[in-house]
């Protein structure tokens, strides 16, 4: 009778010029990884009739991961865009001058599969994110790096689809939403051609039944630098009282109805393209006011692109 077991092998040593090591397999080894193997990969083997071991390449073998203390994994090209926000001291480069982290978190976030981007919700800690806010605006001073568009369809050119995903990390922020550090937002073209929209609070039923009955629709405006401080950026989302026009919303999202507090307040996300398929954002309440003194509505928001087509489901779950 054929059957098939998994294998794991440890990689700590491969990038600091090590040799892998072996572990036997098959239990042992997945014992030995939860409790001493920080970084492995894995592999699957057919154990034929009459005996011979057939192995076979297994999707995790593209990347050596690490099994984080939570029993998440996450692959060690994720933990390179870490590497790069906050460096040891000894690769901080010799002439600052010459080095643009920028081109090398794009780099990095495009060598990262599209479908597990999402590690870096786990990873980037607040702190880590507010620094890649701070590292995406030195894309600014390479001409050829500010072309590039973590969108293509906000980057206003003809897209593939019409609407796209994204899960999105903040912290801190008022209440009611201090809670929410989870959350999705899409964005749709509408009927005029613009790009308008829309995030949804949380998962909850709660979260679920607000976003239903009020909305949160902004539109997607193209601005080179943050009012409150001038800083440069690619986007704004200008949350306005909400009231889109009917017709540019898609069919199944609920009737825009005006925006209530701490979202009437003139709110607006200025965005940063830091890679393909992420974005970072600082959001901030202008005012409505002339003499109101424009304020930070929360930490900076991560922002990463959910993987393939998404002309589906108009409320999607938070995971």
């Amino acid at each position: 009778m054929n059957c098939t077991y998994f294998g794991v092998y440890t990689v700590a040593g491969a990038r600091r010029g090590g040799n892998a090591t072996s572990i036997s397999w098959p239990w042992n080894g997945l014992n030995v990884l939860r409790k001493n193997s920080p970084r492995c990969r894995v592999f699957k083997v057919n154990v034929l009739a009459k005996g011979r071991k057939e192995a076979i390449r297994s999707a995790w073998d593209d990347e050596p991961f690490e099994i984080l203390p939570s029993g998440k994994i996450v692959h060690l090209d994720v933990q390179d865009i870490v590497t790069i926000l906050e460096p040891p001291k000894e690769l901080i480069p010799l002439d600052p001058a010459s080095y643009n982290p920028a081109t090398y978190v794009w780099k990095k976030i495009g060598d990262i599969p599209e479908a597990r981007r999402h590690q870096l919700l786990l990873l980037l800690k607040p702190r880590l994110v507010s620094r890649l806010w701070a590292v995406a605006g030195s894309r600014f001073d390479d001409p050829k790096l500010m072309k590039k568009s973590a969108s293509s369809l906000t980057s206003m050119q003809d897209a593939e689809w019409s609407r796209e995903f994204w899960t999105c990390q903040k912290s801190l922020g008022p209440f009611p939403i201090s809670w929410v550090n989870n959350f999705k937002k899409v964005l749709f073209r509408g009927q005029d051609g613009a790009i308008y929209g829309r995030l949804f609070l949380g998962d909850t039923v709660l979260g679920r039944a607000a976003s239903s009955f009020s909305p949160l629709y902004f539109s997607v405006k193209e601005v080179s630098e943050v009012m409150a401080t001038e800083q440069p950026c690619d986007l704004a989302y200008d949350f306005g009282d909400g009231l889109l026009d009917p017709a540019n919303v898609p069919e199944g999202f609920p009737v825009p109805v005006s925006h209530r507090q701490p979202f009437a307040d003139q709110l607006v996300v200025y965005i940063r393209h830091a890679g393909p398929g992420v974005m970072v954002g600082q959001a901030w309440q202008e005012g409505k006011e002339l003499e109101q003194v424009p304020k930070k509505f929360c930490g900076e928001i991560l922002m990463v692109k959910d993987p393939g087509p998404v002309e589906e489901s108009p409320v999607p779950r938070i995971t």
